[in-house]
């Protein structure tokens, strides 16, 4: 297993609609997660700066660099783009977190 973390970016005032929409995750956007070896994924929000925080489990690098080449995850970006910050192909501006400590 390897374990991953990110950092992005909300928009000031868009917490409520991120959370539903994650609440409401679409089926094959879900099934799409875990056939490119996603065991385990959580976001953490940080209300005031507006970070989010992206913790990942995976099986494999590879399987999990090709997510973004899906057609279901770039629907995903273009119906998230509006709620936080984007690149200009609609995937979310992140930036990987490096480990320092773990018990």
């Amino acid at each position: 297993m390897i374990k991953k973390a990110i950092r992005m970016n909300l928009y000031p005032g868009a917490k409520a609609e991120y959370q539903k929409r994650h609440d409401e995750l679409w089926p094959e956007m879900r099934e799409m997660l875990k056939e490119h070896g996603v065991l385990s994924y959580s976001i953490f929000l940080d209300s005031e700066s507006n970070q989010l925080f992206g913790y990942l489990e995976i099986e494999d690098e590879e399987k999990w660099n090709q997510v973004s080449t899906t057609a279901i995850n770039q629907k995903w970006w273009t119906y998230m783009k509006d709620l936080m910050e984007t690149n200009p192909d609609d995937s979310p501006v992140s930036f990987d977190l490096e480990p320092v400590f773990e018990l």
